[in-house]
């Protein structure tokens, strides 16, 4: 049975860097049926937080994108929130996980969790 629907696209960008740590992520989780999953909702100081994990679901309205291997998915209603930001991972003593600059971002909380 095959499922038909409409396959939208959007503007995130993930790094080769964080694909490449989502792609290590997903053989050690030992599935190949998960989708990285970033969101917007509602919550931190600021208004609005970051949601990134691994999903199987695919919903109706969700657009997608594919980088090296690693489909990348977001819900319609984060869509206009997240257009054109990109995704990295960092790994330095600093700073290690990932990282989201947004342009769409008016601003964001000191701990950088949320943003408005």
């Amino acid at each position: 049975m095959t499922q038909t629907h409409e396959t939208k696209t959007h503007n995130v960008v993930l790094t080769d860097g964080a694909a490449a740590k989502v792609k290590s992520l997903l053989e050690q989780e030992g599935r190949d049926d998960l989708r990285l999953r970033i969101a917007v909702q509602p919550g931190g100081c600021s208004g609005l937080i970051y949601q990134l994990y691994f999903d199987e679901r695919f919903l109706d309205g969700d657009a997608t994108r594919e980088f090296g291997g690693v489909e990348v998915i977001v819900d319609r209603m984060s869509v206009p929130y997240l257009d054109g930001a990109t995704i990295d991972f960092a790994d330095t003593i600093e700073q290690q996980g990932f990282t989201i600059d947004n342009p769409n971002a008016a601003g964001s909380c000191a701990c950088g969790d949320s943003f408005h």
